[in-house]
């Protein structure tokens, strides 16, 4: 494997192509990620599916400079991941986590965070807060709002840095189906404006309604990588097609 120099980001904030290779995790004795090699470059939706405690989560963490892998390595654009360019990369959890203060003063602590000039601030935070449809609820206290609109919220937030990749950890897990439609609307539009998105997700219909390609994860592994179609309609592992079949795959 090539070299790379650390001290040398590229000088355009790129992250994309985001590479894994070796990516090895172990907690106690475990081994929770064994050996995945994976890029994630270009536009589109990757979903990353699987059964619990497969690794998807952790994978996304390890590649979003999140956790350090046990073994292997993480590049982004071809450099070794560094904080000047970790905006670059928007990330929402599965359960949003959000400051005691208004739904717009939240984004504005995340461009203040990302180093963006106090005067852009206010602006950029009530762009992302429109996109989203929260420009309405921009002075209500983020912590009261409902779970979808905590999710929104999120969403805006990463989004106002203005990422090249966005990674979304089951954004919709125990939303109603009315959340669940309005962000998977932003995430179709985030996508179609070419941000490439990366989705982790146990939702099969979802899978069906937003991927251009899945990745299955098996026990720490990455067994299938294909077009969704081909995936959602034959997949090649006994494993996958147990898991599209909705039986328990341990």
């Amino acid at each position: 494997m090539p070299e790379v120099d650390a001290s040398a980001p590229p000088t355009d904030g790129a992250v994309l192509p985001i590479r894994g290779a070796g990516l090895a995790f172990e907690r106690g004795g475990r081994r929770i990620l064994d050996d995945i090699d994976i890029e994630v470059g270009g536009t589109g939706t990757l979903v990353l599916i699987g059964p619990n405690g497969a690794g998807k989560s952790l994978l996304v963490r390890v590649l979003a400079g999140l956790v350090e892998p046990t073994a292997g390595e993480v590049t982004w654009a071809g450099a070794a991941p560094d904080r000047r360019r970790a905006s670059r990369i928007g990330f929402v959890f599965q359960r949003p986590v959000h400051l005691r203060r208004s739904v717009l003063a939240n984004i504005e602590y995340a461009l203040a965070v990302a180093g963006v000039a106090r005067a852009q601030r206010g602006r950029r935070a009530l762009a992302a807060l429109e996109r989203a449809r929260l420009a309405h609820l921009a002075h209500a206290s983020a912590r009261l709002l409902s779970g979808g609109e905590q999710q929104l919220l999120s969403i805006a937030r990463a989004l106002a840095t203005g990422p090249e990749v966005l990674i979304l950890d089951e954004p919709t897990s125990n939303l109603d189906p009315s959340a669940t439609l309005a962000i998977e609307a932003l995430i179709g539009a985030v996508r179609s404006e070419g941000t490439r998105v990366v989705l982790i997700t146990h939702d099969l219909g979802q899978a069906r309604r937003l991927a251009d390609e899945v990745a299955f994860l098996h026990r720490g592994r990455i067994i299938e990588r294909t077009p969704s179609a081909t995936f959602l309609e034959k997949p090649a592992t006994s494993q996958a097609q147990a898991f599209v079949r909705g039986e328990i795959v341990v």
